[in-house]
């Protein structure tokens, strides 16, 4: 499995024009994030964690010339916003995109991209085809997918485990079941918005010890707001088996 970071920040994390923070003036392209997203290559299938407002962006700039599902971690804007861009995959493939989430994530992908489901279909408009996924296992083009239940305040949102690839975004609390689905997990991504306490997502020293308590070989934080300060400042920090991802780092796995 190829795990390409597509992006790894936020709307706080992207540049701010006219902004003088030291990240946003930085010259280091680790500090120049996109919001989050990750492509995974398993063998000649190509899925897509979430699709923001940078997703065309992205996929151009890592060339990636197809595109089999997209899978959603939940329904806010900064993770779904770019969904109609899959339409170039439509027509390059000829055939719907199919698109997995929990039913509340689907349900605003109706209200959002309207236009998409209406009977009588505009031509060119993307062509979806909706999942509906609950906390069971599930599979995608025969690939095994595991929900990794999490909390984001009091909103519930997906995380996945693909083999032994585990991805978290958007959460500061995660419950025992989820903990026991993590067990043995070899690459985990996990969110870590900034250095002071959040409301809704964990900080980096929260994040650190839930990478410690999950024990993956390796653990990669995303999902960084330019609070977090300069990437290669913030990794000096961090244990070992932990370093911030960026955008297009590439791992095997």
């Amino acid at each position: 499995m190829k795990i390409t970071f597509l992006g790894t920040g936020t709307s706080q994390g992207v540049p701010v024009i006219g902004c003088q923070c030291e990240v946003c003036q930085s010259l280091d392209f680790r500090d120049k994030r996109l919001r989050t997203s990750v492509h995974l290559q398993l063998d000649d299938k190509s899925l897509v964690i979430d699709t923001g407002p940078d997703f065309r962006q992205q996929m151009l700039r890592e060339d990636i010339r197809k595109l089999d599902a997209v899978l959603f971690t939940h329904g806010h804007k900064d993770h779904t916003a770019g969904l109609d861009d899959v339409r170039a995959y439509n027509f390059l493939q000829a055939q719907d995109m199919p698109v997995y989430g929990h039913q509340g994530v689907l349900e605003q992908l109706r209200n959002e991209f309207h236009y998409a489901f209406e009977p009588t279909k505009y031509p060119g408009i993307p062509q979806l085809q909706l999942f509906e996924i609950t906390g069971r296992p599930f599979q995608v083009m025969g690939i095994n997918c595991v929900p990794l239940v999490v909390t984001h305040l009091r909103m519930p949102v997906f995380g996945f485990r693909i083999e032994d690839f585990s991805y978290i975004t958007d959460a500061n609390f995660i419950p025992d079941e989820t903990f026991e689905r993590l067990r043995g997990t070899k690459i985990l991504v996990l969110n870590a918005l900034q250095r002071e306490k959040h409301i809704s997502h964990f900080n980096l020293k929260e994040a650190v010890e839930m990478a410690k308590r999950i024990g993956a070989n390796q653990t990669y934080f995303t999902h960084l707001s330019h609070k977090m300060g300069l990437h290669k400042e913030v990794e000096k920090e961090l244990p070992s088996h932990v370093a911030l991802a960026y955008d297009g780092l590439s791992i095997t796995l």
